[in-house]
């Protein structure tokens, strides 16, 4: 059994994933951001890959992708910090990014080595779903990666069951069509998740895209596995010159 899949056995409903930039705030802060995530209850890491054009991420996100690429981290820079994490980080790990850096690094290339280091899933959100299907999915599947699709509030029924049968490990329910981080009113539609909870899927669903506090994790936590946090907990790292107690701090706040 896969650790996301274990993940989701043994804690069906509360899930706290937490986004974090690789490479932010400093290059080698990459490990003990991930050290703290773990210490202090985040339950799943999503280890964002820093790209130059990142579409589904907003200004916050963008910024730490930016300040991360200034740093000089990069794809490979990445892999070898990751090279012995898992003698340390339990928690399952995702990597998230776009498909023109890992295409340029080379797709199989890309897939063995993030199996070999002990990474779990991935989410690429510009892989087509077709493209998913008639290409990259066996070689995602060769190295026992899971691969999380992206839904969001206008997918139909019928795709997001499509969707649901492409992916492994968990769905990725974003809830409003946006960028993450936004301003604008976080109160995701209970319609939505009610309507997602109804079909029947076959993977736990996790939301993202506007979690940022107690309230709103508490909130989605009712209709889902769990919920998503990226630009809060990057925005809490923003001027930290300790990442362990900024960590501490940020997590104890939204699972206390």
């Amino acid at each position: 059994m896969s650790r996301i899949n274990r993940l989701f056995q043994d804690k069906p409903v509360s899930v706290l994933n937490v986004y974090c930039t690789a490479g932010y705030p400093a290059l080698h802060d990459t490990l003990p951001v991930m050290r703290a995530l773990q210490e202090h209850g985040a339950d799943l890491i999503e280890l964002g890959m820093p790209y130059s054009d990142p579409l589904a991420d907003g200004p916050v996100i963008q910024h730490s992708s930016s300040v991360a690429l200034a740093n000089g981290m990069t794809i490979r820079i990445l892999f070898e910090q990751l090279r012995d994490f898992r003698n340390e980080i339990q928690v399952p790990v995702v990597l998230m990014g776009y498909m023109n850096p890992v295409l340029q690094y080379g797709f199989e290339q890309f897939c063995a080595d993030a199996a070999s280091v002990g990474v779990d899933g991935l989410i690429l959100p510009d892989l087509p779903e077709f493209e998913f299907e008639n290409e990259y999915g066996a070689i995602i599947k060769k190295y026992n990666l899971d691969f999380i699709f992206l839904v969001t509030p206008e997918t139909s029924d019928e795709r997001v069951r499509k969707l649901d049968s492409l992916s492994s490990g968990f769905l990725y329910a974003v809830s409003s069509s946006s960028t993450t981080g936004g301003d604008k009113s976080t109160t995701v539609s209970e319609d939505y998740l009610s309507r997602l909870k109804g079909l029947g899927l076959k993977n736990p669903v996790l939301v993202g895209f506007g979690i940022k506090d107690k309230i709103s994790f508490d909130s989605v936590c009712k209709q889902a596995a769990g919920g998503i946090i990226g630009s809060a907990y990057i925005k809490a790292l923003e001027n930290s010159t300790d990442v362990n107690a900024s960590t501490k701090s940020f997590l104890s706040s939204v699972l206390s």
